[in-house]
């Protein structure tokens, strides 16, 4: 049972109200209706398309055998003609149109470029001369060549753009069953809010912007709406308006203000009279009292287990519109039927120095755009400008939310970060072409800036994260992990001769698709260094060794004996790690543990050696030996050395009779 007094993280607030929500019983709508739902059944094609063979082009039907020549035109057969009653026979052909029926003992057709009308004065009956030898069966489509008899067109779980409609359609479907869209009730409360149509304010007073706002939100996500209005702090008031509602067959309540710690702050404790309230702190900024509780529903005819989500939304207008994106919409996508209610994540370069918050995770407002260059490719963040939660400008142009930890420093521009998309991504290919976030290629090329103009555009060594994660994949979470190893490396660009993070990319818990990645990079890409996140755990899903073991050509677990030695010093079940390290080709690849202070730790025990390994990976032979040391100055044991060599840290250079 949740403890309603403890201040949750985002992800615990969503995965309890993903957990509570139920999805909504399906419905029968007309199919004018089913747009943006999502199908709650299979769709079966009761016929096939076409339904007789039909053909490609323009031209004449013909025996394909006949060949070049003049043969009369014996029929016609248009597009819509119910019946072709006459068998071509050889040595004569059929005039079609583009979609018409072929005559029976056609097998082929011949398009009109391909033929030439032959004129005759001294003959009523139309000539034709075919030019060109075809083969058996050209430009004419079966009978079910689009779709067989019995074929599913739609699959239960999949949303219905017009696409799917025309599908629908096709096969004859005139209703469909949906998960339908929640019904949303929306409530402003606060003494000092007057409707937006007031022309002249008293002092105190300000026009109601969230109530508007969140309805807009709701409706652009096919929701039915019931507007509320605004309720005074007064606990009787905004009790009986939340009777009402609860009582109306809403499946949402959403309520703006009153959720904080004053005195006249009703909504809070109004909800946890009336059902279970599950929190009303989230760990975030801004958004922190957001509040959420389950009410039974009052309305009539309800079903005994129906209950109203409820959700008190902070009074600052951003802070309510972000709870709104954060909250609501993968709330909203889960009732309705999504298979995956999380709105997406990718990752994003800072196009300018963003200052941390010190205390909690920060969701900024920012404008998301693809910029494409021949070797800077990426989606690229731009602020919107002052954050404070009551100014609801920096929402204006805001398509994006950037999550960035509370570290209280500045996080430098062209750093890497994790941006939760909220809205449409428009810009401009690199082409002239104007691109939306469906269009861009699904391996996603993240940079992060460098003072060093020579190591930007040219770094000596090119560095790849792949995150292996079923969760973030999914966009289930954020990558945590992927943004601090690509801060790690950038920020150790000298100490690694030059190194720069060049692409990231997110990958599920799955050999095939981890090798694919590490395959490409290495193969096609010839990226220098490749460090994977995540997946060598016990679990069955943890994977990645597993996948990189099949990719590499040489074991390299000097690597891994120095990663394990730094990981035992913070905590002993380091030992249960079982990554992987190697070389393929010119390529280094090497596993690191999923968690990012464990990336961060392993990184920095890897630094002193990592550019002379790179070095000698990318066959550079021009880094001098380093002068040696005695062992025992060093301060190293002969015991010490023996265990080195155990855990293969044994190789040794010409002329060189220690190992390093």
């Amino acid at each position: 049972m949740a403890d309603s007094n403890k201040m949750v993280s985002v992800e615990e607030a969503l995965e309890i109200i993903l957990r509570v929500a139920q999805r909504l019983p399906p419905v029968t709508v007309p199919l004018h209706q089913a747009l943006g739902k999502v199908l709650a059944q299979d769709v079966v094609a009761p016929d096939p398309l076409p339904p007789y063979p039909a053909s490609i082009k323009d031209g004449y039907a013909v025996v394909a055998s006949d060949g070049p020549g003049e043969y009369p035109v014996v029929t016609e057969a248009r597009a819509g003609d119910d019946a072709i009653d006459i068998m071509l026979t050889p040595g004569t052909v059929a005039y079609v149109t583009t979609g018409g029926p072929i005559p029976d003992g056609a097998d082929a057709v011949v398009q009109v470029e391909d033929t030439a009308i032959v004129e005759s004065e001294s003959s009523d009956q139309k000539r034709v001369r075919i030019l060109k030898q075809v083969s058996k069966g050209l430009d004419i489509r079966p009978v079910g060549y689009d779709i067989a008899k019995g074929d599913v067109v739609l699959y239960s779980g999949e949303r219905i753009g017009p696409a799917e409609i025309g599908l629908l359609a096709t096969a004859g479907v005139f209703s469909v069953k949906v998960h339908p869209t929640p019904k949303i009730a929306v409530l402003s409360t606060g003494d000092e809010l007057v409707e937006p149509t007031t022309k002249s304010l008293n002092r105190g007073q300000i026009r109601d912007s969230n109530r508007s706002m969140i309805l807009a939100a709701a409706v652009q996500y096919h929701c039915e709406v019931l507007d509320l209005g605004i309720a005074h702090d007064d606990e009787k008031e905004i009790e009986d308006v939340l009777d009402k509602a609860f009582s109306s067959g809403i499946d949402i309540l959403l309520t703006s203000g009153g959720v904080s710690m004053g005195d006249r702050d009703f909504v809070k404790p109004l909800l946890g009279k009336k059902g279970r309230l599950y929190f009303h702190k989230v760990w975030m900024k801004p958004g922190k009292p957001l509040t959420f509780a389950e009410v039974p529903s009052g309305s009539t005819g309800a079903r005994a287990d129906k209950k109203v989500l409820a959700f008190g939304l902070p009074g600052n207008p951003v802070s309510c519109l972000v709870c709104f994106n954060l909250f609501l919409v993968p709330t909203i996508r889960h009732l309705s039927g999504w298979k995956q209610p999380h709105l997406p994540r990718v990752h994003a370069r800072l196009k300018q120095s963003i200052k941390a918050d010190p205390i909690r995770p920060e969701f900024h407002r920012s404008a998301l755009k693809w910029e494409a260059s021949a070797d800077n490719s990426g989606f690229v963040a731009e602020s919107t400008g002052n954050q404070i939660s009551s100014r609801l400008l920096s929402m204006k142009s805001a398509n994006a939310l950037l999550e960035l930890p509370p570290t209280g420093s500045l996080i430098p521009a062209g750093t890497t970060v994790v941006a939760i998309v909220i809205s449409d991504i428009i810009g401009f290919d690199g082409s002239g072409n104007l691109s939306s976030l469906r269009a861009i290629s699904k391996t996603q090329r993240s940079y992060s800036g460098n003072t060093d103009a020579d190591i930007h555009n040219n770094p000596e060594y090119r560095v790849a994260i792949l995150t292996v994660s079923d969760t973030v994949s999914s966009g289930g979470g954020p990558d945590r992990s992927g943004p601090r190893a690509v801060s790690v490396v950038n920020s150790s660009s000298e100490k690694l001769g030059g190194a720069k993070v060049v692409a990231t990319e997110v990958v599920p818990d799955d050999i095939p698709k981890i090798k694919e990645v590490l395959e490409r990079w290495s193969d096609v890409d010839k990226i220098d260094l490749i460090l994977t996140l995540g997946g060598t755990g016990f679990t069955p899903r943890d994977v990645t060794p597993e996948a990189t073991k099949q990719v590499i050509h040489k074991e390299t677990p000097g690597l891994l004996y120095v990663m394990m030695q730094e990981s035992l010093k913070v905590t002993p079940f380091a030992m249960l790690s079982r990554s992987a390290a190697g070389i393929r080709g010119s390529t280094l690849i090497i596993n690191m543990p999923g968690n990012p202070n464990a990336t961060a730790e392993c990184m920095e025990a890897l630094l002193p050696a990592l550019k002379h390994a790179l070095k000698q990976v990318k066959g550079d032979k021009r880094e001098k030996h380093p002068r040696h040391v005695p062992h025992a100055q060093a301060g190293r044991t002969d015991t010490w050395e023996h265990s080195y060599k155990l855990a293969g840290g044994g190789a040794e250079e010409p002329g060189c009779s220690c190992s390093h």
